[in-house]
């Protein structure tokens, strides 16, 4: 006997209202809620080592940079999600009048995990495509050196740069900032990569 699971759908309000009272991060996917997965120490070392010299690097600059708790809602596509690292040129444009969500990243940073890469790199893309600010795509390699790094030359057309050494530098286009590939992954022991 096969057992049934039965399937919600929940509108933006009430994911919204479910996530302001939730014990851990959701992200919402056109009705549908999906609980994230726990970040490794590796994950947050190197999201925080992005996050900490892009914005030292941005400092008195009209840039915001935000790190993982902060909600982008991307209304083509109804979806709600948590991105590791964004940058908003300017003032945000929130949704709704709280300031936890927001809708205008020119840029935006994940870092890759075995259980998420395909999503970041597929459907999760495609998505960011569809807001008008957006520019830029880091996508970073928990378990190995390894960068992809996209960037908007033209309406629907994107260039891509691979990086894969230590000594690389990642040289971003859209704000005036480098950072070579031993300072993002600062710290980091790609033995202990053995998760999800």
């Amino acid at each position: 006997m096969q057992l049934e699971t039965k399937k919600f759908y929940y509108t933006p309000e009430e994911y919204l209202e479910l996530e302001e009272k939730a014990e851990y991060k959701s992200e919402y996917r056109d009705g549908e809620i999906v609980p994230m997965t726990g970040g490794t120490t590796n994950h947050n070392k190197i999201a925080g080592n992005f996050y900490a010299y892009l914005k030292f690097g941005l400092r008195g600059k009209k840039y915001d940079v935000y790190i993982g708790d902060v909600r982008l809602w991307i209304p083509r596509y109804r979806q709600h999600t948590y991105p590791d690292v964004m940058v908003i040129e300017g003032q945000p444009i929130y949704t709704g009048t709280s300031t936890t969500t927001v809708m205008n990243p020119m840029l935006i940073a994940e870092v890759l995990s075995k259980s998420t890469k395909n999503y970041d790199q597929g459907d999760k893309f495609l998505y960011y495509r569809s807001i008008p600010e957006f520019k830029e795509y880091i996508l970073i390699d928990q378990y190995q050196y390894h960068v992809m790094h996209y960037v908007k030359t033209a309406k629907n057309q994107w260039s891509f740069t691979e990086l894969e050494h230590e000594s690389a530098t990642l040289s971003l286009q859209t704000v005036d900032f480098q950072i070579e590939l031993r300072d993002l992954y600062e710290q980091i022991n790609f033995a202990e990569n053995n998760e999800d």
